[in-house]
């Protein structure tokens, strides 16, 4: 595996159309109310991201790549995002791409590997849900409907025994994943 380190540059702003106070960072942030009131908007200048909508890399995630991205509220998905909270960089993966799906918590039941993007475990799998992976290579996005649709979930190598516990909430269930290459 070959994790190729970038120089990842965000500069967040209070309010929408970057306006406001700003604050930049090159690293994780668990609490941008530390620095700022609120923020509604952003410019990637390098690298890419997952942004979340609570404080310590919790709640909704939206994937940022290089770019502006003026209003969090317009680009959340199905309106559930309400400004950012906490950002995560993603370093840039050169390498194969490898997860293991398990029907049932703490890698149990029916197994599926995957190597590549996956619109539809349904459709490829005949499996309509799984409650657990073990991610070995790269960098995943996980969706909660086909086609890489709806709320999602960015996934960095490691175990995750069970997907209700790691607070969820009401998303427990993937239906396509996509891997992040070259995307940032």
């Amino acid at each position: 595996m070959l994790v190729v380190s970038l120089c990842l540059q965000i500069i967040f702003y209070e309010d929408k159309n970057f306006q406001g106070r700003s604050y930049d960072t090159s690293s994780d942030c668990n609490d941008l109310n530390m620095h700022l009131s609120r923020c509604n908007s952003c410019r990637v200048d390098s690298g890419c991201c997952i942004v979340y909508d609570r404080a310590n890399f919790m709640g909704n995630q939206m994937f940022l790549k290089r770019g502006e991205h003026s209003d969090f509220q317009r680009l959340g998905s199905m309106g559930l995002f309400d400004g950012v909270h906490s950002c995560r960089m993603i370093p840039m993966h050169r390498g194969s791409y490898r997860m293991q799906l398990f029907e049932r918590e703490n890698f149990r039941g029916q197994m599926h590997e995957l190597m590549d993007d996956c619109d539809s475990i349904q459709e490829r799998y005949r499996m309509s849900d799984f409650q657990s992976c073990n991610v070995m290579d790269g960098h995943w996005l996980m969706y909660e409907q086909p086609n890489y649709r709806g709320r999602m979930m960015y996934l960095r190598p490691g175990e995750y025994r069970n997907f209700k516990e790691m607070g969820m909430g009401n998303m427990m269930r993937f239906s396509s994943m996509r891997r992040i290459v070259d995307m940032c």
